[in-house]
Order: C-alpha cells, then sequence, then structure tokens
C-alpha cells in the first residue's frame, strides 16, 4: 500500500521565514549542510563533534552514515534531525536555514518532516500498537477518525495490519520496530532517520527491517538516512559516508548494493510459533547475530 497523506510541503521554510521561490536544483536537494560545527562544554573543556562538515543530500537518496563511537556520527544525525542546533555553519532542509529556528519551531519541522526510527523501538508500554502509530497525529491535532485511517495505512504498509491491537510486550522485536517505523511513516515525512534500527535485532529480522527501508525508498521516493556501525547494514543503502574525529573521511556510491528480498530468500524462516509467541523473537536474544 502507498498512502500519501496531504501535508506542508515545506513546513522548514515557514519557520526560517523564506518565501523566496525555490529553484529545481534546491527542490532536488532535501538536506545542504555548510561547515557545520559543533562544540560541547564539559566544565573547562571543549569538545569539538563536528569540525566544519559540508554535505549535500538529495531527495530519494538512501544514505548510510558510518564511524567508531565518538566520530559524530550521532552529533550529525541530531542535527539533521532537528534535535540540535549547530555551534557554527548552516544547515538547509527542503531549502531553509533551519540552523537557528527557536525550539517550537524545531518541534514543528520533527512533526511534519522528519519520522524517527530507534533502536530501542520507544513504543509506549500500555497502548495498543495502532494507538502508539497514531501518537504523532494527535501532537498535530488531526482528528480521531483521520488519525485512525493513516494509522492503520501505515501499519498494514509495514505487514503487521492484523496486529493493530496488539501491545507491545505481545510483539517479538521485529514486530515493536516495525510499529515504530509505521509510527515515523504516518505523518508523510520528506525524511526517515534511523539511529541503529537494527542495533537489537537478528540476522533475518534485520535484513526484513532493510527490505522495508529498500522498498519505502524505492516506492515513494522517500530519503532515508540510517546511522549504523554494521558494514553489512550500511551496504543496503546506495551511499555511504564515514565520519571519524569530527570529519567526513569517505563519502562514496556503493557498487553491488545488497538487496534486501534477495538476502531474505537466501535466509531460513522463522517458524510460527516464534513470530506469534510476543516474546524475544526478532531480537538478539532470540537468535545469532555475526
Amino acid at each position: 500500500m502507498n498512502t500519501q497523506i496531504a501535508k506542508d510541503p515545506h513546513p522548514a521554510r515557514q519557520h526560517a521565514g523564506c518565501c523566496a521561490a525555490l529553484s529545481q536544483e534546491e527542490r532536488e536537494r532535501l538536506i545542504r549542510l555548510d561547515r557545520i560545527h559543533k562544540v560541547y562544554h564539559m566544565g573547562d573543556v571543549e569538545v569539538h563533534a563536528l569540525r566544519g562538515v559540508s554535505l549535500e543530500i538529495h531527495r530519494g537518496e538512501f544514505v548510510a552514515i558510518m564511524g567508531p563511537s565518538g566520530s559524530g556520527k550521532s552529533t550529525m544525525m541530531n542535527i539533521i534531525g532537528c534535535l540540535d542546533h549547530p555551534t557554527k555553519g548552516h544547515y538547509f532542509l527542503e531549502g531553509s536555514d533551519v540552523s537557528q529556528v527557536d525550539k517550537a519551531g524545531l518541534a514543528d519541522i520533527r512533526n511534519k518532516s522528519i519520522g524517527f526510527v530507534f533502536q530501542s523501538f520507544n513504543l509506549v508500554p500500555r497502548t495498543s500498537a495502532l494507538e502508539n502509530i497514531e501518537l504523532p497525529l494527535i501532537y498535530a491535532g488531526i482528528p480521531a477518525g483521520e488519525r485512525m485511517r493513516r494509522a492503520r495505512a501505515a501499519l498494514g504498509e509495514v505487514g503487521l495490519a492484523d496486529r493493530e491491537r496488539s501491545m507491545p510486550n505481545q510483539l517479538s522485536g521485529g514486530q515493536q520496530q516495525r510499529v515504530a517505523l509505521a509510527r515515523a511513516l504516518v505523518n508523510n515525512p520528506s525524511l526517515i532517520l534511523a539511529d541503529e534500527p537494527t542495533g537489537s535485532l537478528d540476522t533475518r529480522t534485520s535484513v526484513e527491517v532493510m527490505e522495508i527501508f529498500q522498498r519505502l525508498n524505492r516506492n515513494r521516493n522517500l530519503t532515508v538516512i540510517v546511522v549504523t556501525h554494521e558494514p553489512d547494514i550500511a551496504h543496503y543503502a546506495n551511499r555511504i559516508i564515514q565520519f571519524r574525529d569530527g570529519r567526513i573521511r569517505r563519502d562514496f556510491s556503493v557498487e553491488n548494493r545488497k538487496d534486501a528480498g534477495e538476502v531474505l530468500m537466501e535466509l531460513p524462516r522463522e517458524t510460527e510459533d516464534e513470530e506469534e509467541c510476543g516474546g524475544p523473537a526478532g531480537s538478539k536474544e532470540a537468535g545469532t547475530k555475526e
């Protein structure tokens, strides 16, 4: 199912005070970072997390960001996701400089333009799968009937239409991550940001999640950015950006990109009992991950 949801095409422009028409090149360029620095202060010590990072990401790209701990990749995600401001430099999202937009404006941009997926799922425990997916729509003031329609469409898109009443503890790890992905999709964002989305999942479930990302990227032309420390996962993307010491060390197109659908055909399927048990199936505890 490919359900498109009407939205403000450029919510970032409203908060950045931008009114000029965008060129075709600017419309195709979703993200532009211009000499971004981020400095944290720990007492009297300055920690330079990002050191003059510049890059562009176009609509419809599937990008993996990699790097060791402390390389700056998580800080980069926080800035791209409008969770934090750069100390210096400019961040253009959908053609508008959002570097110094206030907290309320950033929250609105996040809710309308960006879908987040995290390693820990971040589902509300005593709330059904459908209700978890509705949460961003509640914050957006969408009426109850429309919320339910959109949430059901998103749940169907990740293959869980029959689990809308299930609580998180009744779902496997992979199913919980798919609910989290449906929640990220429900506002029809311009960008999906996924931080270690397979970090808690076993091998097959990880590939299933990457298959959904690839399908959304292909069918919706949705821009996907995955932060990962796993080279195997990164090679499902079209482009890999490697960070070290707060700088981009490599930025390259992926040759022989892995097709998650083909990989799944070669992996053993989990049993019906494992998938329906509501225990840890789909998590690393339930299987092995090299």
